[in-house]
């Protein structure tokens, strides 16, 4: 299976990198352009028998299935250009959550679907959301959910809760790089203890605890049960918590889901 990314960001970039990496793909079947040609080298740079093209049409008609790894308002003009090239053969994969693969079927004849990686898939781990349309053949299906296999937990999503699952798979790493960052900050503003020697303590403790999960040891409830000990020094960290935090998380959902509807409003202009 040939796979094509246009595309070479961030998060195109982690793609390519985990695909190879894990053996999913071999990098001779990957082709990938990018609007600034040089990202794309930097990659064929470490990975030498990936193919490089010029522009995106040149990547579909040399690739079975093709990620769109470009932001939301890019994909209806990138369609466009590209949609002469894309025969009933070929799969399309958006990476991004306004625009649907509803939305995507409505302006393309070929197959599609929608595969929302994280950071996370950079280190073979963490969760991809999979959303397929309803012209998906079955070696399509199980070819990306294999590939996907490899690099993460693949899970499928319906399309009502893809902010929601996003914001916890896609944007969770970056929330929670920050509450522990805050987490560091405390401990350095409040004690002797250095700010290299903290975030060394912190990153090995969260290091431990996802461990303690993926091994089935202990779940985040019983994780909470098992530290704090009734009248102790934990349980008052977590009154502070309880009374501080308040509905902070509820607070972040809204906000996202309120750009998420501002994405979906611009998406749907264009698609209509």
């Amino acid at each position: 299976m040939k796979i094509g990314m246009i595309g070479t960001g961030n998060m195109g970039k982690i793609l390519v990198e985990s695909f190879i990496d894990s053996k999913a793909v071999p990098p001779e079947d990957i082709t990938i352009t990018n609007r600034s040609l040089m990202k794309a080298y930097h990659i064929k740079e470490k990975y030498k028998e990936i193919h490089v093209e010029e522009t995106a049409d040149e990547v579909v008609t040399a690739s079975d299935i093709i990620f769109l790894c470009v932001k939301p308002l890019d994909i209806h003009p990138l369609l466009t250009k590209i949609s002469q090239h894309l025969t009933n053969n070929k799969c399309i994969i958006s990476i991004t959550s306004p625009v649907s693969v509803g939305q995507l079927q409505t302006m393309i004849s070929c197959q599609v679907a929608r595969i929302i990686p994280s950071i996370t898939n950079r280190a073979l781990s963490g969760v991809t959301l999979l959303t397929f349309g309803s012209n998906v053949c079955e070696e399509y299906k199980e070819y990306l959910i294999k590939i996907c296999s490899n690099i993460s937990t693949p899970i499928h999503i319906e399309e009502n809760v893809t902010r929601v699952a996003s914001d916890i798979v896609s944007c969770g790493p970056a929330f929670f790089s920050y509450i522990l960052q805050r987490f560091i900050d405390g401990a350095v503003n409040e004690t002797a203890i250095s700010k290299e020697q903290a975030t060394e303590l912190a990153s090995q403790m969260i290091i431990g605890m996802g461990k303690l999960i993926e091994k089935d040891i202990y779940t985040l409830q019983t994780l909470q049960e098992k530290v704090c000990v009734k009248g102790g020094v934990t349980g008052e960290g977590i009154k502070v918590l309880e009374n501080e935090l308040g509905d902070v998380f509820n607070q972040l959902i809204q906000k996202t889901h309120e750009k998420f509807e501002e994405d979906l409003t611009y998406v749907k202009r264009q698609f209509q």
